[in-house]
């Protein structure tokens, strides 16, 4: 899993409440268990004007001009603002897979959906919840200025805006550790490779039968 440090990125504003994981990456394209490949179907139904199927090559696809993702000021955005209860729905891990292969890292939010919340921490994603008076403010200034950026700063906990403008967000102490130093679970669980291994050792020769 990638590290999430410090990010300076720009900022494309999402203004739909309640987006659901199937808005997200659409059922179909759940097939795959690869956690890669799936940026270009990302919002899919509201980024084309056809109906996507895996393995389409979505580059020569008609795209939805007024699709927020398809305007060309926010090409390369890191952080996402949204508004409350983004990814309800389904418990689908395919979600945060979808935003981080697109590029985003941080989304901004009034609030989330408990599961895609926890999801985006174990993907490399932070999940920022703000108030919605602070969101409120940040969408107005990314919809007003082009090329809008903010710097997220995790070890800091802080979001700063162009303007030197900064809100503090809380995080959790583990989740921080695990994403400031790129520890998914199975990173967390190779820490310990060592213990694993003497303990394998240890229980073949305790119960040699399990092993034959």
């Amino acid at each position: 899993m990638k590290k999430f440090t410090k990010l300076t990125g720009t900022a494309i504003p999402l203004d739909r409440a309640n987006v659901d994981t199937d808005a997200i990456i659409p059922k179909q394209f759940l097939k795959s268990i690869e956690r890669s490949g799936f940026g270009p179907n990302l919002f899919d139904e509201w980024r084309y004007l056809d109906h996507g199927e895996p393995g389409m090559d979505s580059s020569g696809r008609p795209i939805n001009p007024d699709f927020v993702l398809n305007k060309k000021r926010y090409q390369g955005a890191s952080v996402l603002l949204a508004r409350e209860n983004f990814g309800c729905g389904s418990s689908r891990e395919h979600a945060p897979w979808a935003l981080e292969d697109f590029g985003i890292r941080c989304i901004i939010a009034p609030s989330f959906a408990d599961i895609f919340f926890n999801n985006c921490f174990k993907n490399g994603i932070l999940p920022i919840v703000q108030s919605g008076d602070v969101v409120n403010r940040l969408f107005k200034a990314c919809e007003s200025t082009e090329g809008y950026q903010l710097t997220v700063d995790l070890t800091a906990q802080t979001i700063t805006t162009p303007d030197g403008e900064s809100f503090d967000f809380e995080v959790e102490v583990f989740r921080k550790h695990c994403l400031l130093n790129g520890l998914d679970d199975i990173g967390l669980t190779l820490q310990h490779v060592e213990d694993i291994k003497a303990y394998e050792v240890r229980r073949k020769l305790e119960a040699p039968w399990l092993f034959v």
